[in-house]
């Protein structure tokens, strides 16, 4: 049995911060509706690759997910809702503030006909606050946190990190802040509203950069694959890439200058006596290390640091990262079938429990994949289903194509 069977999730977001969300909430055992707009659906179905009409992208954290595709615009559609909301356990969207009341489905007017429900609400600067009716995606997030000023190399332009880091960070807040939430309720039958924010999700992971500027008021700043704290702990050239070492501290710096670099005499050097000494002559000691490790291969110092005990590791593109035995042995590269697809790969779950299956449970849905399903799970009849349809309250893109619908 999965932790989070029988715990129905109503999904309105959109783009990547809620769906990454929900698409971990599926795969522990959530029966998952995403609630789409007919026609267009989530905006990142837009997002190519598309593979007979499909986005690829859309599909990696939609998977394990049913679609129903309804205009919650018309009252019809808001019915629909409503009745849906009769079975769920969590209403989540990620809306600019102010767009669910306008719709007539916002936390206040939910709860009134489930007074238990548990509603999350992700936006980019959270419901309150002078920022509050900014439109806000995760660049305009990594720059109010001030990751675009300590990412990158010195004296470079501002670097967005490689990932939508902020996207992430709320959809994982919004992760634990749910199981809380259904922990409590679970006890006291209490719902509870949650406001997740991309700012306050990022600003939160700012743990060692906080505890400097409160501690010296350090502001910090870009270092390239440098650490603010210690070295040598960053990638160096070889002579066919870069290899990273991480001999932060005294007894790994003194293997990797004795076993691996050859270098004992540096142990003396009053310039890496100490840490703080290293990380005073950083420049030096990056000069250093990589007049040795530019004349053999990452190969070869990898397999020089594994004998030594220092950690190290290779610098790789992310074709190279795919195909590397040790991401396909822990099987994180997971194959399914598609409906329109066909056969596709995603990224599997990372964590592995000893008492369950954490699994991709079935593929994203086409758009209003389960539209006709979900009505009738819900009680409409046919005759109601099929005058939802005819009446583009109710939305199914395959019956579309076909003109069926």
């Amino acid at each position: 049995m999965l932790p989070l069977a029988g715990f129905r999730v109503l999904d309105l977001t959109r783009h990547l911060s809620g769906p990454y969300c929900t698409m971990v909430l599926a795969e522990l055992g959530a029966d998952v509706v995403k609630i789409e707009q007919p026609v267009t659906g989530d905006d990142s179905r837009r997002l190519g690759p598309h593979v007979n009409g499909e986005s690829y992208p859309f599909a990696m954290p939609n998977r394990s997910k049913r679609s129903i595709s309804l205009d919650l615009k018309a009252p019809a559609g808001r019915d629909v809702f409503y009745r849906l909301v009769d079975t769920a356990d969590l209403v989540i969207e990620n809306f600019r503030p102010g767009v669910t009341k306008r719709l007539g489905i916002d936390y206040d007017a939910v709860r009134e006909r489930r007074p238990d429900i548990l509603y999350c609400s992700i936006s980019g600067f959270g419901q309150d606050g002078p920022y509050r009716d900014r439109p806000g995606f995760d660049i305009m997030a990594q720059g109010v946190v001030g990751f675009l000023r300590m990412t990158g190399h010195p004296d470079g332009k501002p670097t967005k990190m490689g990932i939508a880091i902020n996207d992430l960070a709320a959809g994982a807040t919004a992760i634990y802040s749910i199981l809380a939430a259904e922990l409590l309720r679970r006890e006291t039958g209490q719902g509870q509203y949650i406001d997740v924010s991309l700012v306050d999700a990022g600003l939160a992971w700012t743990v060692w950069e906080s505890g400097a500027y409160f501690g010296s008021g350090e502001v910090p700043a870009p270092t390239g694959t440098r650490h603010r704290r210690s070295t040598p702990y960053q990638a160096y050239r070889t002579a066919d890439g870069y290899v990273t070492i991480g001999a932060n501290n005294d007894r790994l710096w003194k293997r990797l200058v004795t076993q691996v670099l050859d270098r004992p005499e540096w142990l003396e050097d009053p310039r890496y006596s100490t840490l703080a000494d290293r990380l005073h002559h950083i420049d030096d000691l990056e000069r250093e290390i990589e007049a040795i490790t530019t004349t053999r291969t990452t190969a070869e110092w990898i397999e020089a640091l594994d004998r030594a005990g220092v950690p190290g590791g290779p610098v790789l593109r992310y074709d190279e990262t795919l195909a590397d035995p040790h991401v396909q042995a822990r099987g994180m590269i997971v194959e399914l079938d598609h409906p329109i697809i066909g056969r596709m790969k995603t990224i599997g779950p990372p964590t592995k429990f000893s008492g369950f299956d954490y699994a991709v449970r079935m593929p994203a849905p086409w758009l209003g994949q389960h539209t006709a399903e979900g009505l009738a799970e819900t009680g409409y009849s046919s005759e109601e289903i099929a005058s939802l349809f005819a009446n583009k309250v109710a939305y199914d893109a395959r019956l579309e194509r076909e003109g069926t619908s």
